[in-house]
């Protein structure tokens, strides 16, 4: 039994990693979490009564609260999920994702190092920092070839670039003062409890409001689809498996244009929600084609042969099944939806800055 810090426990990953450690291990969680508009604890209802687990409301960018923390609480892994993700956001306010990726996760690093190079030898040999990152640090990969955990990085956005910063940073504290790190870069990861800005939970909730469902550009934008329970296993397989120094790719083996997405919402809407708001005869009627967001990429593919491959971890979900997963429990938790929505964000458009 370990204790386990995890970084950004109220978000969308991070909540379903808790829930796995939660349900599925014996260890303990430590959730550490700033609850900015996407962070949200009726996310953790079902854990949250756990002796095993504990929410502690904090800034990553709060050093000496991080270090209070650390030595009280002793962890014996830290999960750093804790990130601002949405990439529209980044274009409107680059500097909160600057702040938060960046600086953050500097802070972080530093606050481990110092409780790091505090523990015993054993407990020393087996402390680990795992960074949680993203495949778009790899940028545009065009129509052909899979991003390998040798991929260049070249991102586009200002989420990603932050997030490239964070994962260099990281690498450098294991090269330079040895920190025990590894680090996974994953595809989309979809779901249950999924902030409604991000593509599918937004056309499923517009599609039942009879609001226009907004494609960029031509929708032939290609992304690999991960079902976040699938990464929450992947995620702890890493940490408790993978080498120190080493990084892994995970993917869902689910390309699919975002067009085609759009599309197989609308259809499992039609079968599982055949009474229509008033007016429409066809959730594919709703389809709004858009002015693309700048710098946007073509295509992300995952190679998640080394993970299964010295791991043994895949996927258990395809895509098909991962959204009708999906789908039903947006129908049947549309009060949660309701409750996330502070009235800061009504998906209105947002990254629309030439």
């Amino acid at each position: 039994m370990q204790k386990i810090l995890v970084t950004g426990g109220a978000g969308f990953i991070g909540s379903a990693l808790i829930r796995f450690l939660i349900n599925e291990t014996s260890h303990s969680v430590v959730n550490l979490d700033k609850l900015t508009y996407a962070g949200n604890l009726q996310s953790l209802r079902s854990i949250e009564a756990s002796q095993r687990y504990r929410f502690v409301k904090q800034d990553i960018c709060d050093r000496a609260g991080l270090t209070e923390l650390f030595f009280q609480e002793q962890p014996d892994l830290v999960m750093h999920l804790a990130a601002e993700s949405h990439v529209d956001r980044s274009i409107d306010g680059p500097a909160e994702f600057i702040q938060t990726n960046v600086v953050g996760t500097f802070t972080l690093l530093e606050v481990a190092r110092d409780y790091w190079q505090s523990l015993n030898d054993e407990r020393k040999s087996a402390f680990r920092f795992q960074h949680i990152s993203t495949d778009e640090v790899y940028g545009d990969l065009g129509p052909t070839g899979l991003f390998s955990e040798q991929s260049g990085y070249q991102p586009s956005s200002p989420y990603s670039a932050s997030k490239a910063a964070s994962d260099h940073l990281v690498r450098a504290w294991n090269r330079t003062y040895g920190l025990p790190v590894v680090i996974t870069n994953c595809s989309n990861n979809y779901g249950p409890f999924h902030f409604p800005e991000k593509l599918i939970p937004l056309i499923i909730l517009n599609a039942l409001e009879r609001k226009p469902l907004p494609v960029y550009g031509d929708g032939q934008q290609i992304r690999d689809w991960l079902y976040v329970e699938d990464h929450a296993r992947a995620l702890y397989k890493v940490a408790t498996m993978g080498v120190t120094g080493e990084t892994y790719n995970i993917g869902g083996f689910n390309e699919k244009a975002n067009i085609d997405v759009v599309y197989t919402i609308c259809d499992l809407l039609e079968e599982l929600q055949p009474v229509k708001p008033e007016g429409l005869d066809a959730y594919r009627d709703l389809v709004h084609f858009v002015k693309d967001r700048p710098g946007h990429d073509l295509r992300y593919a995952i190679d998640a042969s080394k993970i299964e491959r010295e791991l043994g971890w895949q996927p258990q979900e395809t895509f098909e099944s991962g959204i009708r997963k999906t789908v039903l429990w947006y129908l049947d938790n549309l009060n949660w939806c309701k409750s996330v929505q502070d009235g800061r964000y009504q998906k209105e458009r947002l990254g629309d800055r030439p």
